[in-house]
């Protein structure tokens, strides 16, 4: 078995209707066993009604929109230092940031009982849109947690 370190290269492929890459990684989030089709038609129905719910021509841009207002900058990771466990936050990475965004916006719009999951998804779309709901709560504790243990920031390595 070779020693050498493989690399491998990300292929970004784009989703059929808008040719975003962030829109296709959504579309893949979204999906439950495989149903890529049920999942196309949940995003592209929600993008539609959150287009109207922002009064927006480009639902792309606005759908980017959002996914940057979700998107967390700091986290805290536990760290076992001396026999004491200490949360010591850290940056995270650009590729992470997004898919966390994305999956905090899935599993608050998952979590809206009695409400089709395209309409759900639409309304939590359009409160990341205008920094407000439960995705961006959850990005504020996670920016909170960070700062209330900044003490701790030198055990980063």
């Amino acid at each position: 078995m070779s020693r050498r370190r493989r690399t491998f290269k990300k292929r970004n492929i784009p989703d059929p209707i808008y040719h975003s890459v962030i829109l296709a990684k959504f579309i893949n989030k979204l999906m439950i066993g495989g149903k890529k089709a049920t999942a196309c038609r949940i995003v592209y129905g929600a993008l539609e009604d959150f287009a109207g719910r922002v009064k927006t021509d480009s639902p792309l841009e606005a759908f980017e929109q959002a996914i940057e207002n979700a998107k967390p900058s700091l986290e805290v990771k536990t760290r076992r230092i001396g026999g004491a466990n200490y949360q010591v936050p850290v940056e995270i990475p650009g590729d992470r940031r997004v898919a966390m965004a994305m999956q905090w916006i899935i599993a608050n719009s998952r979590s809206k009982p009695g409400k089709p999951m395209a309409e759900s998804l639409a309304i939590e779309l359009s409160d990341c849109f205008h920094n407000q709901g439960a995705t961006i709560k959850k990005k504020d504790d996670t920016h909170r947690m960070a700062e209330a243990n900044r003490a701790f920031a030198h055990y980063k390595w």
